[in-house]
């Protein structure tokens, strides 16, 4: 596997397979990497000749500095992972790398990016836009990888792709979840284990939800069946709670009629040092 530090690096490697008429498959990460990340990378492999990977903990969608500087980096055990995965190439980048001096150009889908999840962490997603409308122009792939569990991130991508006319396809990867129902977050880590195990509260509300899923039913008695499901919990605080259509992303109402996207989060931890976690799920009446 090739390691690159630097744009021009990871660029001469794609560049040497296209050359020899490969096709590209990338997987953006932050690090920290678990078989949720594994299963990305997978399915990259399973479509493409060769895959690539960048870690990057990108600052700009971290809306507070102590969640930055608290965010998990383990880089040689990262490395070792890709390698097991079979990729071939991965861009380890240092900030100034992506963000030069002076820069001050973003990428930004207004209202997709201040509705639902993002009004609770404004600016986060126009970081995420900005970072990988950055790494698909650095990596030019044929196709880019995204966990579903971040409902919302992957719609804001696929709309950002849309609307810039990349010329790439994005493939969204189910949610790979622990025996306990909890969705693998890089995040879990910093999850103390009283947190840990009150975490599935999350799995356990959207499945309240399904269970709830059928024509006719209200979309308000899905909320409130998930938020007495949280609100059971403890050492959980509700953060978000949004139903909405999956092509508008506007807030589903009225009896269930048609597949809705459901996205939620909680924090988890001390109040001064919170840890916040999302899960989502597609239901259908």
């Amino acid at each position: 596997m090739q390691i690159c530090r630097t744009i021009a690096d990871i660029r001469a490697a794609v560049a040497a397979f296209r050359a020899a008429g490969e096709s590209v498959g990338l997987v953006t990460t932050m690090g920290a990497l678990h078989e949720g990340h594994m299963a990305l990378m997978a399915e990259a492999k399973g479509g493409h000749d060769r895959v690539v990977a960048t870690i990057f903990v990108n600052p700009t969608q971290f809306g507070e500095a102590a969640d930055l500087a608290a965010y998990p980096r383990t880089e040689a055990a990262d490395i070792e992972m890709l390698e097991a995965a079979g990729v071939d190439a991965v861009l380890i980048p240092e900030p100034g790398e992506i963000y030069p001096e002076h820069d001050e150009t973003i990428v930004e889908t207004p209202r997709l990016a201040s509705i639902g999840h993002g009004a609770v962490r404004p600016g986060h997603f126009r970081g995420v836009t900005t970072v990988v409308a950055r790494l698909f122009n650095i990596v030019l792939p044929d196709a880019a990888y995204f966990g579903e569990k971040d409902y919302q991130q992957l719609a804001v991508i696929r709309r950002m792709t849309r609307d810039l006319h990349f010329p790439l396809a994005i493939r969204g990867v189910a949610t790979v979840r622990a025996p306990d129902g909890l969705a693998l977050s890089s995040r879990n880590a910093r999850l103390a284990p009283e947190d840990r195990a009150a975490a599935p509260v999350l799995k356990r509300a959207l499945d309240a939800g399904a269970a709830l899923a059928r024509p006719g039913v209200a979309v308000a008695d899905i909320a409130a069946a998930m938020r007495d499901v949280v609100a059971a919990e403890p050492r959980a605080r509700l953060e978000q709670l949004d139903i909405v259509d999956p092509n508008s992303f506007l807030p589903a109402t009225g009896p269930l009629t048609h597949p809705v996207g459901v996205m939620i989060s909680a924090r988890f931890g001390p109040a001064a040092d919170p840890v916040l976690l999302i899960d989502q799920m597609e239901l259908a009446p």
